[in-house]
């Protein structure tokens, strides 16, 4: 979809999906739910969250949301959750929130606090910390996943291949992005949908039902690993589309 077909959709009241990924990934971890998104009309940005911590990667995606001009719909993986739930508090054109085998945390929670609240991530045994620099001088910790846990952990029904490469290719956060609690959470004004991924060896999907419940969300069970929207782009893409046409049509 060219920018002149962009703006012919937002003329017809069509939103735009803005797409935040968690830790780990990249935005091409979306790229299934984009072609899936874009066959049906809807113009897609795919934000590339930094990962550096709840706060500055708020700040980030929220400076994206404010350049869209009418009404946006977000969807967030993992911990984009989190930084979802900060960026959008305020935000007057976001009309939904779809939360992705995700976080949503209430404020004053950090992941780090939720993932040990249900029993089942694989997460805390699988992760190394390797130091590296700040800009202002010192040094901080990032993290990474084992590459041979990384398909079992993470996508256990994604190609073997295609795992192996999002192992090699995965993007770190910093610890700050685990542990820094947001300080705001849009779910409370927004209306949410959550996909939870039964198979989940990330976060826990009791753990998303849990934060479901408590935002008031619409949800859906699917039989996925973590990597939903890699494995099953189509029903992460029906989601946010019943989304969409709920809150902006």
């Amino acid at each position: 979809m060219n920018a002149a077909s962009d703006m012919s959709a937002q003329d017809a009241g069509m939103p735009t999906i803005v797409l935040v990924h968690g830790a780990f990934a990249d935005s091409s971890s979306w790229n299934g739910v984009i072609a899936h998104l874009k066959g049906r009309g809807y113009p897609v940005i795919a934000v590339a969250n930094p990962l550096r911590g709840v706060h500055k990667d708020a700040a980030y995606v929220r400076s994206v949301v404010d350049t869209v001009s009418g009404p946006v719909v977000m969807a967030a993986h993992s911990y984009g959750g989190s930084v979802m739930t900060e960026a959008a508090d305020g935000a007057s054109n976001v009309k939904a929130l779809v939360y992705v085998a995700s976080v949503s945390p209430d404020v004053g929670e950090s992941v780090a606090d939720l993932v040990t609240k249900f029993p089942g991530s694989a997460l805390l045994t699988s992760v190394k910390m390797v130091p590296y620099p700040l800009d202002e001088g010192g040094t901080s910790m990032e993290q990474y996943i084992y590459q041979e846990k990384f398909p079992a952990v993470f996508a256990a029904d994604v190609d073997p291949d295609t795992a192996e490469l999002m192992a090699v290719t995965q993007r770190p956060p910093t610890e700050a992005a685990q542990t820094e609690s947001v300080t705001r959470a849009a779910w409370k004004t927004i209306p949410s949908w959550t996909l939870i991924t039964t198979q989940d060896m990330g976060i826990p999907p009791d753990l998303q039902r849990f934060l479901a419940k408590r935002a008031g969300s619409t949800t859906v069970e699917i039989e996925a690993s973590h990597a939903v929207a890699v494995s099953q782009p189509g029903p992460v893409a029906d989601l946010i589309d019943t989304a969409a046409r709920a809150t902006t049509r």
